[in-house]
């Protein structure tokens, strides 16, 4: 399954997440064990011949010096038997000293190449900084947060075609395409959301899925939990916008990996046109194809806009006092809308350059601080007023409570394709405690997690 997974490349030589498929033209990189080591072949046995010249030589003036400081001990005390034992010791523990500085030495030999690239195009590898992946076995990492079970085989009714992985490309026009987070304190959420859409699509096997993750572990998961699934993953390198995160209300909303979506137009592939993006606490109980489908008109995104809201609580004081700033409302009626779920004209942001806009609003927060809500402010900036809207029932957020406690809420009025546990209450952890919410027992049916329930 070449679609199955993401790319790791290094110097020409690349796999996907499974293994398979590896093409060195340059050198070859050894994993020593389970605990990722890397040695550049070509280079190993000139760094050892030249640690075993300096570690003898070492050892030889450290045996010398102690041993003369014996003897000349051993002719004021005259015990020369005694300190023949001391001798002995001496050389044993320069043999040892020499040992333990091989270790030391050598383990950063063995980690100082930089990291590999998950290399799409060339403009790019800042965005795709790959590091070697480091394969966890299921009962290990958090208390077995990375147990779950097998998902049942889902496949497409007769009107979408066969579907066969081998046979579609991520290009194809015929795919849907659906970008999610991948990371270990929200991967049961987001495995959940995967088994959602594909249980409630009419075409499962259409649906092409792009996790954008930070820990590179994580794609070999996916499609053992899936093992029909067509996926890439992506590496996101935290660094891009760690210097742009402003301290939030809740620090889950500071985490890097929220801001990726900011990129997906330059991480995904260049053919892909479209991408519906989904946060990684929800589930879908509709058909995706009916999201895929809607009408963007001229706009570059699409979601459930809610001008209702209070619009001006997003924002600080200082920003509605600038005149400045706030003039960037000027001519426009902006709603509040969640970025948790929208739809994607990838074709238009590139060409408009919207990551750049969002990118300098951030900018403007480190010396301003002109909003409190993390990765949701820059976007209400650049894009409110300007949204296609899409009907209520493909977002029911908010179920997850406020940011603060987290408390049991209700569902919107109308008809549900989307429930979202937006806020700090997550079904899982509700569950967990035995203190669930009544609409958590929506999402436990889609819940893979091995020890769950």
């Amino acid at each position: 399954m070449g679609l199955s997974g993401g790319v790791s490349c290094r110097r020409g030589c690349c796999s996907d997440f499974s293994g398979v498929g590896f093409d060195c033209s340059v050198s070859a990189v050894a994993y020593i064990g389970s605990i990722g080591i890397r040695i550049e072949i070509e280079n190993f046995p000139k760094i050892l011949a030249n640690l075993s010249g300096a570690l003898v030589l070492l050892r030889l003036t450290l045996s010398s010096v102690l041993e003369d400081w014996f003897d000349f001990k051993s002719r004021r005390k005259k015990r020369r038997g005694v300190d023949s034992v001391k001798i002995l010791w001496t050389i044993r523990f320069s043999a040892l000293f020499s040992a333990v500085a091989i270790i030391l030495l050598l383990s950063p030999s063995f980690q100082s190449s930089p990291p590999a690239h998950a290399i799409r195009s060339s403009h790019l590898k800042s965005y795709l900084r790959l590091p070697a992946p480091i394969e966890l076995p299921p009962s290990q990492s958090a208390g077995n947060s990375f147990a779950f079970r097998n998902a049942s085989t889902f496949t497409n009714a007769g009107e979408c075609g066969s579907g066969e992985a081998g046979k579609i490309s991520a290009c194809d026009p015929s795919l849907a395409h659906v970008a999610i987070t991948l990371d270990v304190e929200y991967l049961r959420g987001s495995i959940a959301a995967v088994h959602s859409i594909l249980q409630h699509s009419s075409c499962p096997e259409n649906v092409f899925f792009h996790f954008l993750v930070s820990e590179t572990n994580l794609g070999t998961l996916v499609s053992s939990t899936f093992p029909k699934l067509k996926f890439k993953v992506y590496y996101f390198d935290p660094e891009i916008v760690r210097g742009l995160i402003s301290s939030s209300v809740r620090q889950a909303l500071e985490q890097p990996l929220n801001y990726a979506r900011n990129y997906l137009a330059d991480l995904l592939e260049p053919c892909v046109r479209r991408v519906i993006y989904l946060d990684s606490d929800l589930v879908v109980v509709d058909d995706i194809f009916k999201l895929w489908s809607i009408s963007l008109s001229s706009r570059t995104i699409g979601a459930p806009e809610y001008c209702h809201a209070n619009f001006t609580k997003y924002f600080t004081g200082r920003f509605w006092s600038d005149k400045q700033l706030s003039r960037t409302f000027a001519g426009r009626r902006p709603c509040y809308f969640n970025t948790g779920v929208m739809v994607i004209d990838l074709v238009r942001w590139r060409r408009i350059g919207y990551t750049r806009r969002i990118e300098q609003w951030m900018e403007i927060q480190k010396g301003d601080r002109i909003y409190e809500l993390g990765s949701l402010p820059p976007f209400l900036l650049v894009f409110a007023g300007h949204v296609a809207p899409i009907e209520h029932r493909w977002n029911q957020h908010g179920l997850g409570g406020d940011n603060v406690r987290g408390s049991c809420r209700d569902l919107h009025p109308g008809p549900v394709s989307l429930l979202h546990w937006s806020g700090s209450g997550k079904p899982w952890l509700r569950l967990d405690s035995r203190r669930p919410c009544p609409l958590d027992s929506i999402w436990a049916p889609y819940d893979l997690h091995e020890y769950s329930h």
